[in-house]
């Protein structure tokens, strides 16, 4: 009985050793975004032959959801769960009476040696267990094709999980460059990794009209095209006489319905945005006379003009309101959501001012000013999409004039538009453009392709959607928002996407309380091998030395020298010589340039490797730039 007694000790003992040992390392879990609540256990579930996936429900979408999830095992690790029989089970089960505690999307995950087993109220609480279950897989369940060679183990844990916010979104611009359809359905694809619910598809802009209007066939013919132009975005020549306008493209109905489907299949609401009364060039190209002046414009592909061309809608013309009618007929039947989103943001008033059409219509309303005239088309166009069953969402300019009685509001000019409409009892999505906006720099300026402003990974991961003393009840969630001007390419938008997006997910669903940025890095790090298993082109600027120009007593220029991660290494010349580990190590202290210096080369280095990208910056370059704003170059 000691000899007995003496054992379960040691094992104990072992067991409690071998605990601590997984903490004080980051364990063996590294899950994103962070559960509500994790308790690791010792053992792990190996996946082989041997398992065997099952459920008792009989719901559909739930046995859609396990198709996708085994054709995805099968595919990376080659075993086949879809089997009876098996001496280990993963079992799925939807609870015929709801678990309050965990929602409409929460759901309990236990992982044992012996069995794994998954409850939720619904399949798409079950689909979000079989992301995270996913995710306790080595790096390697990421990749595109069949991995040999890995011990496929999840690690034994009790999981319990749900979303701070029913919003969680990204949204893709593919107005400035078309994406096709196999590319939308990929982006897709990558943001269920990471629990995103909503999918904002910005369809129409200046630069081309992506969706097909079967009653206005001209829309597709004409606005979705334009001269091909590479280069600086807002440095291209306009078009020119005879050029033929072969860049760009739309959808048809037909692929936005596979579309549509596709992302129900995998929990995502697609969101569709039709952006008027401005940034509808597309339209007003192929309809003048909807635009004030009536003129013949071309479809933009990324010039400016002076004076600005005329891409907002006349709000006093009624052949304006039966077009978004018949335009808004078709969207309403093809997107499920209960929104459309109708911009709203950036219109150009000034040729409203000088229609006399606009101003007699003023007159007539009474209407004050061109926002008060704006707040009128806005009111107009809810009753239309209240006409479809629908519900109108837009920027936070529909604010301006007076906002439409059951609008719901993005704020992307920072906080301050989804504070005054919570403040007047609207629901509010937030996304401020220096924490969400994806198209900006994400890392020191001279390092990435050209853009403009910073939010960096950390800005994105500090972003609070809550303002204080605003209902918590009224602010539905976020998204990261993706511009597409500087993204020609699926590679770069993949770059430009990940990992802020990864911080964003993190921000949407976890628990406030929850959140810690270096235990967010470590725990993204290691998912920077799912990436790269999975090919995926994200960014890794977080590495990088950023540059911060000041002044410092008599010198003219004075710099420092920080990393958004922490425990890097920075080295440097003046010389234009390489910087290595034989370089000088900065110590923190204000740099000055020596006499006759123009240049400073800075590279990080993590345990005696090089980390980061070697960065020259010149001298006139730091004095140019603005230290006024915190996020603008």
């Amino acid at each position: 009985m000691r000899k007995i007694k003496k054992n379960i000790l040691l094992l104990l003992f072992v067991s409690t050793i071998a605990l601590q040992t997984m903490a004080a390392d980051g364990g063996r879990i590294h899950l994103i975004p962070e559960p509500v609540s994790v308790k690791e256990q010792s053992g792990e579930f190996l996946l082989d032959k041997n398992v065997s996936l099952t459920t008792k429900s009989g719901d559909k979408q739930l046995q859609q959801s396990l198709k996708w999830f085994s054709q995805k095992i099968q595919k990376t690790t080659g075993i086949d769960l879809n089997h009876a029989g098996g001496t280990k089970k993963m079992t799925v089960v939807i609870n015929q009476r709801a678990d309050t505690s965990i929602g409409k999307e929460g759901y309990k995950l236990s992982v044992s040696p012996e069995n794994i087993t998954l409850t939720a109220n619904t399949a798409a609480g079950a689909f979000y267990g079989l992301q995270t279950i996913i995710q306790l897989l080595p790096p390697d369940i990421a990749a595109k094709t069949a991995v040999n060679n890995v011990n496929w183990t999840i690690p034994s844990v009790e999981i319990t999980d749900y979303p701070r916010f029913g919003w969680r979104g990204l949204m893709l611009d593919v107005s400035r460059h078309f994406f096709n359809k196999q590319e939308v359905e990929s982006f897709i694809d990558e943001m269920v990794k990471y629990k995103y619910n909503t999918f904002h598809w910005h369809l129409t802009d200046d630069q081309g009209w992506r969706i097909e209007i079967k009653s206005l066939p001209e829309l597709t013919q004409k606005g979705a095209w334009s001269v091909k132009r590479t280069g600086r975005w807002g440095t291209f020549l306009p078009a020119l006489a005879n050029e033929k306008s072969t860049y760009g493209g739309f959808y048809t109905q037909e692929e936005i319905k596979e579309i549509v489907k596709y992302a129900q299949d995998r929990y995502i609401t697609v969101l569709p945005e039709i952006d008027v009364p401005g940034h509808s060039l597309a339209l007003i190209t192929t309809y003048p006379g909807l635009s004030s002046t009536k003129k013949q414009y071309s479809v933009n592909s990324g010039w400016r003009t002076s004076p600005q061309d005329d891409n907002s809608l006349d709000p006093s013309n009624e052949e304006v309101y039966k077009t978004l009618d018949k335009i808004f007929t078709e969207v309403a039947k093809l997107f499920p959501c209960p929104y459309i989103h109708i911009g709203g943001d950036e219109a150009y008033k000034g040729y409203w001012e000088k229609n006399p059409a606009c101003q007699k219509l003023m007159a007539s309303k009474g209407l004050k000013n061109v926002e008060e005239l704006q707040s009128y088309f806005v009111k107009r166009l809810e009753k239309i999409l209240q006409s479809k069953g629908k519900k109108l969402i837009g920027w936070d300019e529909i604010l301006q004039g007076g906002l439409a009685p059951s609008a719901t509001v993005m704020s992307w000019r920072g906080m301050n538009g989804g504070i005054e409409a919570a403040k007047q009892g609207h629901q509010v999505v937030m996304t401020p453009w220096d924490y969400v906006y994806l198209d900006l720099y994400q890392g020191e300026p001279s390092a990435e392709p050209d853009t403009y402003g910073l939010c960096k990974l950390s800005d994105s991961y500090n972003f609070e959607p809550v303002p204080t003393g605003i209902d918590e009840k009224l602010i539905l969630g976020g998204q990261g928002n993706l511009w597409t001007e500087s993204v020609p390419t699926y590679r770069h938008m993949e770059y430009m996407i990940w990992p802020r997006s990864i911080a964003l997910a993190e921000v949407y669903w976890s628990p406030k309380t929850k959140k810690n940025w270096p235990d967010f890095f470590s725990r993204l790090e290691y998912d920077f091998a799912r990436l790269d298993a999975a090919d995926i082109n994200y960014a890794k600027s977080c590495y990088n030395v950023t540059f911060k120009p000041s002044k410092h007593g008599s010198e003219d220029l004075s710099l420092t020298m920080s990393t958004e991660v922490a425990g890097l290494d920075i080295y440097y010349t003046f010389d234009s010589t390489v910087p290595d580990l034989h370089a000088a190590k900065y110590d923190g202290s204000v740099l000055n340039f020596p006499t006759g210096a123009t240049q400073i080369y800075a590279v990080t280095y993590r345990n005696g490797k090089q980390i980061g990208k070697q960065i020259n910056i010149t001298k006139d370059e730091l004095i140019k730039r603005s230290a006024a704003e915190r996020h603008v170059y």
